[in-house]
């Protein structure tokens, strides 16, 4: 029975183009749903658009000299050129400076204005002096509280993945200026997620949303048991939509209440160029609505939008929100800002008319589960190994030798065997074994399977021989030469969501699209006798290693670039006094016992004699040195800084350390060793 589906993607932000971690974390696990979904007869949007506002967006105008707008109109035409380029089948793709959304986002708050669903409060936000500004999100950097990353923005932390106020940051540090930003009071509307808890308790831990991926249902109740606070859904920005009630003058929609409404509004877009009625798909209580996220939106998309929903009241709430973890790319974590990244346009460049090798090794590896590495080398090997060695080669001798001993005309079979038999059955299967990893959104899963089903149909021709039996036994080979079209064809159909363009491209060579997903299991012929196929032609080709070395000297490449670019010396910091500097307490200490702090990559906690005690630090430097390697070394440790707690760990004091030009980290430490205590003045 057909039923209806609201599809969602993540809106990415036009501030770069798309690269493979969005594709692997989003959009082709998003675009082999929705495809499945259609194929099976369902009613589909499948929705997306630029995320246009938001501070990123501003930045990055402010660091090329022009405007917000030009720098959403220049990414948001890259975008969705590459998206339709690699074939993401959105049923619209739209953008949240449209006038629809804004009407819509508009409309949205003035309802939960009405209704009282919001807290007008006035509180101390961080602000830049020199740039006459409140620094919201990521307009302010600094230290993570919850685990300690030096790099976190103030609306997130991307390491990880806790969802931040600007005020929550230690050592705060303007984006604008580099100034360590001052306190100043403004009004704001708030969204009180406190009021909603039993709600959001109910509806996901007492509910039925324990089939959602662990990591989503995990983060969820990790939320909900610490205590939800009000959230503000304003911002004292001039990019954005303005808040539409009396008071909100020189204030915007916070891009985190905005742009999940740009669900609802691509959603209208599409239904009024369509002749539809948008609101069967967001307030129908029969529609199924899935969010595909990564897991820094897991929050927004569980916690917040759901509670905006239900705020309104009309509107129907997610039914799974399948976000996949973090791709890391050749070891590294991926960086827009340092450039260390796989960029869409550029593989289509690099890559023309292989858009299915990319989302075939990106779903084969994809992070569903757990953090995945991408690598050139697997790409290969998964090409070359899988793609060309398994599923090519199999298509392609079922099609040259149909032309080789038929004319390329489908067969008469004749007696079955216990092995077509068999062989025949298994393909029968193969819908339903697809199709349930499909639904428990195990695309990874749901590859190998496809694979599988071509592994059968090269196991069944190299066991059978047809190119022996050909001289000695006509009617033996007809029946074999029946059978692996069977499953030649029903590859063409069940491909189409993982391999799209494969797909489209063999049923060009079998002549046929006449078959549908539950045709596979139901039907005993999908290609009939005395049906004419085409000519063979290559479905994949090899990918030779000096293609993939070129990419590999892209990315260093790249890497020394952005090495270059960042060997400038950090200018001077604001001039203290001599007094300030008198009121810091440098003491040298020993390291007497370090562990790695459980669940995080950075953080040590390590004991230290400092000669007035033995104290607990946290310090971020697991990832350049193990425990055993620090035990017995001495340090420089300022002692007299106030006790900051990070994952539940009081840390009391901090490890002076700098980094040289190749991102090394290194102990500002004494050349010999001295006694512990010893004052640095």
């Amino acid at each position: 029975m057909s039923k209806r589906y609201t599809i969602t993607a993540a809106l990415p932000y036009t501030n770069g183009p798309i690269h493979i971690g969005h594709l692997a974390g989003v959009y082709v696990p998003a675009d082999i749903y929705a495809r499945f979904k259609r194929l099976t007869g369902n009613d589909v949007a499948f929705i997306c658009g630029s995320d246009e506002h938001g501070v990123p967006i501003t930045i990055k105008a402010k660091k090329e000299g022009v405007t917000p707008q030009d720098i959403v109109d220049k990414y948001h035409a890259i975008i969705k050129t590459s998206f339709e380029d690699f074939g993401i089948t959105f049923d619209n793709y739209s953008r949240t400076s449209a006038q629809i959304h804004h009407d819509t986002a508009s409309e949205f708050f003035k309802t939960l204005y009405d209704k009282h669903e919001f807290v007008e409060e006035v509180t101390e936000q961080l602000y830049d002096e020199e740039a006459n500004q409140f620094l919201a999100d990521r307009f302010v950097t600094g230290t993570c509280p919850k685990c300690g990353n030096e790099e976190a923005y103030g609306d997130q932390c991307e390491n990880c993945g806790s969802s931040l106020n600007a005020t929550d940051l230690i050592n705060p540090k303007s984006a604008i200026t580099g100034n360590v930003p001052t306190l100043k009071e403004t009004k704001h509307w708030f969204l009180p997620l406190n009021k909603h808890e039993n709600f959001l308790r109910e509806w996901i831990l007492n509910g039925h949303k324990k089939d959602w991926k662990p990591n989503v249902y995990g983060q969820v109740k990790s939320w909900i048991d610490d205590g939800l606070r009000p959230r503000a859904v304003t911002r004292d920005l001039d990019w954005g939509i303005p808040v539409p009630v009396p008071g909100g003058e020189g204030k915007v929609l916070y891009v985190w209440f905005d742009a999940p409404i740009g669900y609802i509004s691509a959603t209208k877009e599409w239904a009024a160029k369509e002749g539809k009625d948008w609101e069967p798909y967001w307030k129908d209580k029969d529609t199924k609505l899935v969010h595909f996220i990564g897991k820094d939106n897991i929050v927004f998309h569980c916690i917040i939008f759901p509670s905006m929903l239900k705020a309104e009241g009309s509107y129907i709430l997610p039914d799974n929100v399948p976000a996949n973890e973090f791709l890391n790319l050749e070891g590294n974590k991926l960086s827009t800002s340092k450039n260390w990244a796989v960029w869409l346009p550029d593989y289509l460049n690099d890559f023309p008319n292989q858009q299915d090798v990319l989302r075939y090794a990106l779903t084969a590896n994809a992070p569903e589960s757990k953090d995945n590495d991408f690598t050139w080398k697997d790409f290969q090997a998964r090409n070359n190994n899988e793609l060309v060695a398994i599923f090519g080669n199999f298509i392609n001798r079922v099609v040259v030798l149909t032309n080789k001993y038929y004319d390329g005309i489908v067969p008469e079979a004749s007696e079955f065997s216990e092995v077509d038999t068999e062989t025949l059955a298994a393909v029968k299967a193969y819908p339903s074994v697809i199709e349930s990893s499909i639904e428990r959104y195990r695309f990874r899963e749901a590859s190998q399977e496809l694979m599988n089903l071509a592994r059968l149909g090269n196991k069944y021709l190299a066991d059978e021989e047809p190119w022996k039996l050909v001289k000695t036994d006509e009617d033996r080979t007809k029946t074999i030469m029946f059978v692996a079209l069977q499953i030649a064809s029903a590859l063409a159909t069940l491909s189409e969501p993982f391999l799209p363009f494969t797909s489209e491209k063999l049923k060009r060579i079998l002549d046929t699209n006449a078959n549908t997903w539950a045709d596979i299991s139901t039907k005993d012929i999908l290609l009939p006798s005395h049906h004419q196929i085409g000519k063979g032609e290559l479905l994949f080709s090899k990918i030779e290693d000096k293609t993939i070395q070129e990419q590999l000297d892209k990315l260093e490449a790249s890497k020394k670039a952005n090495e270059a670019a960042n060997k400038e010396v950090e200018p001077q910091k604001e001039t203290i006094t001599f007094d300030d500097f008198t009121k810091l307490d440098m003491r040298v200490g020993t390291i007497l016992e370090a562990e790695k702090m459980p669940k995080t990559k950075k953080l040590l906690i390590l004991k230290v004699d400092t000669g007035i005690d033995t104290r607990t630090i946290v310090s971020g430097i697991a990832e350049s040195f193990t425990p055993e390697e620090v035990v017995g070394k001495q340090v420089t440790v300022l002692v007299n800084l106030a006790p900051r707690a990070l994952r539940g760990v009081e840390s009391e004091g901090m490890i002076l350390m700098t980094e040289t030009p190749e991102g090394k980290l290194v102990f500002v430490n004494p050349d010999t060793t001295v006694n512990s205590g010893l004052q640095i003045s």
